[in-house]
């Protein structure tokens, strides 16, 4: 339990504060721009209450928001992709998990963590840049952004997960 508490700790730190120093001033092509700040929303442990669920990705968010300046645009996003979290676990596993376990590349397998990871990164990204743009004024510009963005991120959070993926197998 405190293993638990203090490895997702870890994880908000270090990423949050990745993206507030580092990728927030990225914007590739002025089209995409990492957020992988998710991978702390993707980690947490299956099962989870959907309460506890929405109050972190909430808290994530606002956090994210209050070092971007973007006046909770990143907490409705990160609560909304928290909120259709659990069902999609279900929907890409399509059977019951054990309570507690870590989604990663061990346990939802590769290609259903890929989706996993795509899907979560899909909902959020769609949210976020859909509240920005607040208009589908420039349509084409908007769905690059956000195919591009997710695209970044996805490849940033798989890179993580091979990492993270190494040492788990390391220590088995």
């Amino acid at each position: 339990m405190i293993n638990d508490i203090l490895r997702t700790a870890a994880y908000f730190i270090v990423l949050v504060l990745l993206q507030v120093l580092v990728l927030d001033n990225i914007h590739y092509l002025r089209l995409a721009t990492p957020f992988v700040y998710l991978y702390c929303l993707l980690k947490m442990p299956v099962g989870i209450s959907r309460s506890q669920m929405l109050i972190f990705s909430f808290f994530v968010g606002i956090v994210i928001d209050m070092f971007s300046n973007t006046s909770g645009m990143h907490a409705f996003a990160c609560t909304l992709a928290g909120f259709l979290r659990e069902p999609l676990i279900r929907l890409i596993q399509g059977k019951d998990l054990p309570i507690g376990i870590y989604p990663s590349f061990y346990t939802f397998g590769y290609k259903g963590f890929f989706r996993y990871v795509l899907l979560f990164v899909a909902i959020h990204h769609c949210a976020l840049f859909l509240v920005e743009a607040l208009s589908f004024f420039d349509s084409y510009y908007l769905l690059l952004r956000i195919a591009a963005s997710v695209v970044t991120t996805v490849l940033l959070i798989m890179i993580f997960e091979l990492f993270n993926f190494e040492s788990q197998k390391i220590g088995e």
